[in-house]
């Protein structure tokens, strides 16, 4: 086996601007004092670790807040703020002006309300586009809501090869994309895909799930008119984490969503029964807000302070670039095949590999102490964070990956029924 050494990621990590950002987390449960086999984990692309600081912010809440304060919290805690200083955080790292942005709800529910307010917009043109491939929430939001407003949902295998000519009729409302693909780690150049939607006359709708915090995204410059978002990810809010979405300003005086509630209400302690939007992204508010899992997220965002999002995208192609060179001498005779494009630029913060053996091959790697997952169908996939990973932790990791394959430590995991969650 040869390939990068031990030393070459030493002297990465030595010359990482970053490298101070590990310290923002809190790493016990995986490089614990006794431990001599430290876990990696590379599964932040799913659920981020716990950044330090967001237990103590919760427990506040928890107790002098809602404890001490009960229904003054509301008031006196800046409880009901909440959505828009979350999202406030969350602007820079998705290249938007903060009063474009909301935090709130979950991914799928944003979906549909950004995804009914863009097809509004354009009520003469009710075919939406996506990838046959789009992670499954995508397609299901899009398919029933359609469903209900009589439209169609036309799907494509490539969008970077196929989107040409799925506009070409002219009947396409809004294009729905995720912007980094869940499975290969692929990514979409933003700016030309947003350009080459509006030049057919059709909106631009981002999935932002593997993109916000794990390089830098520029929604404003790019020109795009809606996206949302992942909490629980690269922002590391936390399971279940609320959500985000986004509305370009120019569109925000006329983009109604068609799920509406007494928080997007223009005065919501009015108590009115009729419905009348409240003025910009605050519309899109539906209910109360989650305060508990809201105040963990803006907790975990102050991880963002003072970074530049261009050395967290540089950091992310070195990560994951060094882990494509690690694994490549021995790559093939195991049968594993890159799936993941091999510029870094067309990447995003994963690498993932095919293999008849993938899900086998992960849970033999857990049991070594490198977390991964496995998406169908034969999909190992490696999450890069670049806030509290080094390059040594992605040498030592492929050390381990060649040590299971060369063992056949997998097998034994073949013969075990899957777990529910991969």
């Amino acid at each position: 086996m040869t390939g990068p050494s031990r030393a070459d990621a030493e002297a990465l990590d030595a010359e990482d601007p970053l490298a101070f950002l590990r310290e923002r987390f809190s790493l016990a449960a995986l490089v614990g004092p006794e431990s001599r086999n430290p876990r990696i984990y590379l599964d932040g692309n799913s659920l981020g670790p716990l950044p330090l600081g967001v237990k103590e912010r919760v427990s506040a809440a928890v107790e002098a807040e809602w404890g001490d304060r009960l229904i003054a919290g509301w008031n006196d805690c800046g409880w009901m703020d909440l959505p828009q200083s979350v999202a406030a955080r969350i602007a820079p790292l998705v290249g938007a002006a903060p009063q474009s942005v909301i935090a709130t709800d979950s991914t799928s529910v944003n979906l549909f309300k950004t995804l009914s307010a863009a097809l509004q917009l354009q009520p003469d043109r009710k075919v939406v586009v996506s990838e046959r491939g789009n992670f499954p929430t995508d397609l299901y939001v899009a398919e029933t809501l359609l469903a209900g407003l009589g439209g169609a949902l036309r799907l494509i295998d490539d969008a970077e090869t196929e989107l040409a000519a799925a506009l070409s009729a002219g009947d396409v409302g809004v294009v729905m994309l995720t912007q980094i693909d869940y499975r290969t780690g692929r990514k979409l150049d933003m700016a030309s895909v947003t350009d080459s939607v509006h030049r057919q006359g059709a909106l631009m709708l981002w999935d932002l799930a593997h993109s916000a915090g794990a390089f830098a995204v520029n929604l404003d410059e790019a020109g795009a008119d809606f996206a949302v978002g992942c909490g629980y990810k690269f922002l590391n809010g936390g399971p279940g984490a609320p959500a985000f979405l986004y509305v370009a300003e120019r569109h925000q005086g006329a983009a109604i969503p068609l799920l509406a509630g007494w928080m997007g209400h223009r005065q919501p302690f009015s108590f009115q029964s009729h419905y009348e939007p409240a003025e910009g992204i605050g519309r899109f508010r539906v209910g109360t807000p989650p305060v508990l899992s809201l105040t963990a997220l803006d907790a975990a965002l102050r991880v963002f302070d003072d970074v530049d999002t261009r050395q967290i995208t540089a950091k992310a192609a070195r990560l994951t670039s060094l882990f494509i060179d690690c694994v490549e001498p021995f790559a093939a005779d195991h049968g594993l095949t890159l799936a993941s494009p091999r510029d870094a630029v067309r990447r995003g913060a994963q690498v993932s590999y095919r293999s008849d053996k993938a899900y086998a091959v992960i849970q033999a790697l857990i049991n070594v102490g490198v977390v991964g997952d496995f998406r169908d169908p034969n999909i190992a996939r490696f999450g890069f964070p670049a806030t509290y990973l080094r390059h040594v932790d992605v040498w030592e990791a492929v050390q381990r990956l060649h040590h299971v394959l060369d063992q056949g430590l997998w097998k034994v995991e073949a013969e075990k029924p899957r777990r529910a969650v991969t």
